[in-house]
């Protein structure tokens, strides 16, 4: 099992950049995918990012793709959101998973990500 607590949001103007970090604890991190999911309000947790378990391979949203950038280190037990140019559209409560079924692709679907963090808010004024 995995605890994983999410930071760095806050509230940012458009065009700006923001760092989200979250941090696991417990094991075996090494051994799951992780994700980056967001949700405005009134709307549906939707994915934004994804990386596997060594962090050799990167999936992203069509609405973040070359804006944001997902990382990892499992020495330290943490994924990094890296997100530049964002746009009010962007606002959201941001939430780190984790996907504890050893697979071999990165899934998007929420309902496969067992453990969440308590996620982060990011607001983006215009």
């Amino acid at each position: 099992q995995v605890q994983l607590v999410e930071s760095g949001g806050g509230l940012v103007q458009a065009g700006g950049s923001l760092r989200l970090s979250c941090a696991a604890s417990g094991h075996p991190f090494g051994t799951y995918v992780m994700g980056w999911f967001r949700q405005a309000p009134g709307k549906e947790r939707d994915f934004v990012a994804g990386i596997n378990q060594s962090g050799a391979r990167t999936l992203y949203a069509d609405s973040v793709k070359g804006r944001f950038t997902i990382s990892r280190d499992n020495a330290d037990k943490t994924v990094t959101l890296q997100m530049t140019t964002l746009k009010p559209e962007d606002t959201a409560v941001y939430y780190c998973a984790a996907d504890e079924v050893i697979r071999t692709v990165i899934t998007t679907n929420p309902r496969d990500y067992a453990y969440w963090g308590q996620g982060t808010q990011v607001t983006v004024s215009s």
